[in-house]
Order: structure tokens, then C-alpha cells, then sequence
């Protein structure tokens, strides 16, 4: 394996695991975008799709949950992807309120290609590891997010 030629600046001294963990979330991000464009979707609609794919008939609330996104994020790419003609929003039986989301035939079309992306690019992230490393590395990664998770994030003072 090459050895590294990446300089934490001086600034981030005291945290160079963050430091990393912000070049890689970045370079990852970035490929991700780049064979997403490929598909026509936007960064983070893979995401909504794959729950969808895994359970259609969500309503918006249980996609938010369950992609960890905000609001607003998760009703833009809905709406985009609706103009798209991924799917489709329909009011719940039960509360007119309450969206329910469901794929249309293009959008369940998308899992295979979905599924080849992620398997791209995993094999491009991992190609200088060996199966050990990655799955220690996936391990790792899981312990990080937890303990980042767990921790409240602090209120600003009130006024």
C-alpha cells in the first residue's frame, strides 16, 4: 500500500482522524455525485429510492426517519423525483395530511442500477484493501458514528 502523502493542516493537529474522516466523506461524496449525474439523480435520491425499493408505500415521515435527512431536503428530492417520474405522493387514506410515497415502474427500474453503482464504488474504495482491512474499517466506521450519534448536540443559549 503507498504510503500517504496527505498533511493535516496545522490547525486540525488535534484532530487528524476528523480531518481524515472529512477528506474521505468528501472524495466519497464527490464520486458518489459524479456516477449519480450518470443516472440522472441527485445525491441523497438513491437513498429515498433504496428505502423505497426495500418498502414501498412510505409516508414522508417514515422516509425522513429512516434516511436521516431534514425536512426540507427529503420534500425537494421527492418533489424532484416525483417530476421525474420515480414515484408518486398521494394523500393516506386514513389522514388526508399524511403523504404516501410509492415508486412507479421507472423508479422500481432503478434498483439494478442502483446496486451496480454501490458495488462500483466499493470496489473503488476498497481497492488498495484487503477484505480484512475493509471490514475492519466498515466495523470502525460504525463504532465513529455511533459515538458521534450518542453525543446531544449542544442548544445555543437562549436570549
Amino acid at each position: 500500500m503507498p504510503a500517504s502523502t496527505h498533511r493535516t493542516p496545522s490547525t486540525a493537529s488535534e484532530g487528524p482522524m476528523s480531518y481524515a474522516i472529512f477528506q474521505l466523506a468528501r472524495a466519497h461524496r464527490a464520486r458518489a455525485a459524479a456516477m449519480l449525474r450518470e443516472m440522472d439523480l441527485h445525491p441523497g435520491q438513491e437513498l429515498l429510492l433504496m428505502q423505497l425499493l426495500d418498502r414501498d408505500g412510505q409516508t414522508q415521515s417514515e422516509l425522513l426517519e429512516s434516511v436521516g435527512l431534514d425536512h426540507s431536503t427529503v420534500s425537494k428530492s421527492l418533489r424532484r423525483m416525483q417530476d421525474a417520474g420515480l414515484l408518486v405522493r398521494e394523500p393516506a387514506p386514513h389522514d388526508r395530511r399524511v403523504m404516501v410515497v410509492h415508486l412507479t415502474d421507472k423508479g422500481r427500474a432503478m434498483r439494478e442500477p442502483i446496486a451496480a453503482m454501490w458495488q462500483a464504488l466499493e470496489e473503488t474504495s476498497a481497492v488498495n484493501l484487503s477484505a480484512q482491512q475493509a471490514e475492519s474499517f466498515v466495523r470502525t466506521a460504525y463504532v465513529i458514528a455511533d459515538a458521534i450519534n450518542s453525543r446531544a448536540v449542544p442548544q445555543e443559549e437562549s436570549e
